[in-house]
């Protein structure tokens, strides 16, 4: 009895088993760190880029028309919107850094690590522009360069938040939890204690 009664508490608090909470893992953390510094890393280095060699006002055609690089000074958010409202974008988008930061904390799933990662290295690109750039404090302008046709300009951190949104619903469509485990195996786990405890 004393046998049984050990290897199913045993069971229970075992860290691999889906009705235990856990922390987030190492590996995970580090895949969010990983992405959230190549983000930003990238993000900071085209726009010292761009500050440079598009200060001339000049476009300039990568692709054809389809993609070009044009400077400009972005008081608003992402795609130039909310232009008018650059103190209310700043603060949303601190209190999404902290929000993220906070969930990691129950990270055990790489795609959800590597979102994590782009939307903390995307945000903390356009605000280090934000609090960095004139007039600074928060209203900072966010450096723009790259233009698509019928699109407003955007940068590289728009496209790592962009890219964080569209994992994010990919992996609720799949049913991925922020632990890794799929709703349907949760269910199923759920199941399976259902029918133990009636037996």
């Amino acid at each position: 009895m004393q046998a049984e009664a050990g290897a199913s508490l045993s069971s229970a608090t075992t860290p691999d088993h889906p009705r235990t909470p856990r922390g987030a893992s190492t590996r995970h953390l580090a895949v969010l760190g990983l992405a959230a510094a190549t983000a930003y890393g990238i993000d900071q280095a085209t726009k010292a880029w761009a500050l440079d060699a598009l200060a001339d006002g000049h476009p300039r055609e990568v692709i054809g028309s389809f993609l070009r690089f044009q400077l400009t000074h972005n008081p608003g958010a992402a795609f130039s919107l909310g232009t008018n409202s650059t103190i209310f974008i700043t603060a949303i988008a601190v209190a999404v850094v902290i929000a993220v930061l906070v969930t990691a904390r129950k990270l055990r799933s790489t795609g959800w690590a590597l979102a994590f990662g782009l939307i903390v290295g995307g945000a903390v690109g356009n605000l280090t522009d934000r609090f960095f750039r004139p007039p600074g404090g928060g209203k900072g302008y966010v450096v723009d360069f790259l233009q698509l046709p019928n699109w407003p300009i955007f940068n590289v951190a728009d496209i790592a938040i962009c890219t964080a949104a569209a994992l994010v619903v990919v992996l609720t469509f799949r049913g991925v939890g922020l632990d890794g485990i799929r709703d349907r195996d949760r269910e199923r786990e759920t199941e399976n204690d259902g029918n133990e405890d009636a037996a």
